[in-house]
C-alpha cells in the first residue's frame, strides 16, 4: 500500500533550492505518493502559523532553507510543538562553513537570486557594448551610461568592454578628423562623457602593429605621424568643446583606466 503524504517547502526567497532537494530525496523511496506545496518569501512568523494551521501533522514533512536565524528557530519551535517532522537544509551547511572559515554567515536572504540578477545586468552590459560599438548607432548615447570618445586606437573599445563587465553601459564614439560628432553628444550630461587622448609617439607604434596584422602598408595616413598630431588636435578641440573630463591612457592599462573612468564618474554624480 502506497503512502501519501505531503512536502511543505518553505523558503525566504524563492524556494527553488529546497524543492529540488525535497522532489531528489522524495523519488528514492518506492511505493509512496508526495505532494510539494511550495511558499517563497516567508519572511514573518504570522505567515508560518497561518501555513501549519492547515497542515495534516501526520502525514506531512517541512522542508526549508531560511537563512532569516528569527524565523528559523521560530519554525523549528512551531514544528517540535506540533510534531512536525522537519529539514533545515542550510543549517548543517553554514554551520560547517562557520567552523571552516571562522566567521558567522550574513543571515541574508535572496542572495543567489541577487547574484543572478547582477549576472544578467552585466550580459546586458556586454551586449549594448558590442551593439554601440564604434559609434555604430549614434542613437545609443542616450542610452549608456558613459560615452568614450577617442581617435582610433586609443584603447575605446577594450575600455568599453571591461567597463561592461562592471555592469556600466558604455558607448565608444570615434573621432575622425573634420567628421562631424554625432548631436547626440552634445545631448547627454557632460559627466558622462570621457575623452581619452594618447601620445602620438606611443599611438603611431600601436597602429602601426595593427596594420601589420591587417598586412597594410606602412606608408598609409593611418600612420603617418602628421596625421597622427592633426587628429590628436582635433580630438581635442572636441573634447574642449564638450567640456568633458580626459584622461591621458599612454602606457595605462585598461584596468587602470577603467577605475579612472569608474571614479570620475562616481565623483561627478
Amino acid at each position: 500500500m502506497k503512502k501519501s503524504f505531503v512536502i511543505y517547502v518553505l523558503s525566504d526567497s524563492v524556494g527553488d533550492t529546497a524543492e529540488q532537494v525535497a522532489r531528489a530525496t522524495a523519488e528514492q523511496y518506492k511505493n509512496t505518493d508526495y505532494e510539494i506545496k511550495k511558499y517563497p518569501y516567508v519572511e514573518s512568523v504570522v505567515k508560518i502559523d497561518n501555513i501549519i494551521d492547515n497542515v495534516d501533522v501526520k502525514n506531512s514533512i517541512f522542508v526549508y532553507t531560511i537563512v532569516n536565524q528569527e524565523i528559523s528557530e521560530y519554525l523549528k519551535k512551531v514544528c517540535d510543538q506540533k510534531n512536525i517532522t522537519y529539514i533545515d537544509i542550510m543549517a548543517p551547511s553554514l554551520d560547517k562553513f562557520s567552523s571552516f572559515l571562522n566567521q558567522e554567515p550574513l543571515r541574508e536572504s535572496g542572495v543567489i537570486r541577487k547574484l543572478d540578477e547582477n549576472y544578467f545586468k552585466r550580459v546586458e552590459a556586454v551586449e549594448f557594448a558590442v551593439k554601440y560599438d564604434d559609434g555604430k548607432d549614434p542613437r545609443g548615447i542616450l542610452k549608456a551610461d558613459i560615452v568614450l570618445i577617442g581617435v582610433s586606437r586609443s584603447s575605446k573599445t577594450p575600455l568599453s568592454m571591461y567597463l561592461a563587465h562592471k555592469n556600466y553601459k558604455v558607448v565608444n564614439i570615434p573621432i575622425v578628423t573634420g567628421s562631424k560628432v554625432p548631436d547626440q553628444l552634445f545631448e547627454v550630461p557632460r559627466k558622462k562623457i570621457i575623452g581619452l587622448m594618447i601620445d602620438p609617439s606611443d599611438l603611431i607604434e600601436i597602429r602601426r602593429e595593427r596594420i601589420k596584422v591587417l598586412g597594410l602598408d606602412n606608408s598609409v595616413d593611418y600612420v603617418s605621424i602628421e596625421k597622427i598630431y592633426e587628429e590628436l588636435e582635433y580630438a581635442q578641440k572636441i573634447m574642449k568643446k564638450l567640456g568633458c573630463p580626459v584622461i591621458d591612457m599612454t602606457k595605462k592599462a585598461v584596468e587602470e583606466a577603467a577605475n579612472l573612468v569608474i571614479d570620475i564618474i562616481n565623483d561627478l554624480n
